[in-house]
């Protein structure tokens, strides 16, 4: 049987290399490097389920149905969208920055786009300036959205139903990871708020304990495991 074909929706260098550490060789991984003219896609949920799903559906649709997308795709192979959305959850700041931690430097602005992870982290840093090291309890949170591309897709003529075939067959699997804010950035590892997130049971930031550890611990890490034990099973029937 053909290796299945992972199409992993961002551009982020990052997650696709603890995405491909964790998943290992299962699969052919291609990104949306590979698919310069893919839509953008506009993150405008107010959950990663939802952010995540509505990537992988709208990228899974348009390979479907594009002809450039097909000459680049390998012959025969399963094929699968790869979506995510991650974020920072703080309860001192009632959930925040959640959906909005890639650009939580940019909310009382009108720029568009993602803030620099140094300007988020200042500004959370700020927020939990006068918060006490027991009450700076926080979570990193992430959903993967599974979809596949249907070559034949069943258009939905239900005009209760507005999910289509694509929606039907998407796949969530989520992770989370407990920890604490630190004072101040800790090590030059990781990205995004990884200086400053200590997971539970250690001392030292994610930036600090390194890639391997990481890569055990971590919200992507635990919903990666989850789809890779779901592979697991769908290899054997």
């Amino acid at each position: 049987m053909p290796m299945t074909t992972l199409v992993i929706a961002t551009r982020n260098a990052h997650k696709v290399e603890e995405i491909r550490a964790i998943l290992s060789d299962r699969f052919h991984y291609l990104t949306l490097q590979d698919f310069p003219a893919a839509p953008a896609v506009i993150e405008d949920a107010p959950t990663f389920a939802g952010n995540a799903s509505k990537k992988a559906v709208q990228l899974a649709h348009w390979l479907a149905k594009s002809p450039i997308a097909d000459a680049q795709l390998p012959v025969r192979s399963p094929l699968f969208v790869l979506a995510d959305d991650s974020g920072l959850e703080v309860d001192a700041l009632n959930g925040a920055p959640g959906v909005y931690s890639a650009r939580f430097a940019l909310l009382d602005t009108k720029q568009e786009g993602n803030a620099p992870d140094a300007d988020n982290n200042a500004k959370l840093l700020r927020l939990l300036r006068d918060v006490p090291s027991e009450k700076r309890t926080a979570r990193f949170r992430c959903v993967l959205a599974l979809t596949p591309v249907l070559k034949s897709p069943v258009e939905n003529a239900s005009p209760v139903c507005a999910a289509d075939e694509f929606e039907l067959q998407t796949e969530l699997f989520d992770g989370t990871c407990e920890g604490r804010i630190g004072f101040a950035p800790g090590g030059k590892g990781g990205f995004g708020y990884d200086p400053l997130f200590i997971p539970t049971g250690y001392a030292q930031s994610f930036a600090e304990l390194g890639e391997a550890t990481k890569n055990q611990l971590s919200h992507r890490a635990k919903a990666l495991t989850a789809l890779r034990d779901r592979s697991i099973l769908l290899s054997r029937t």
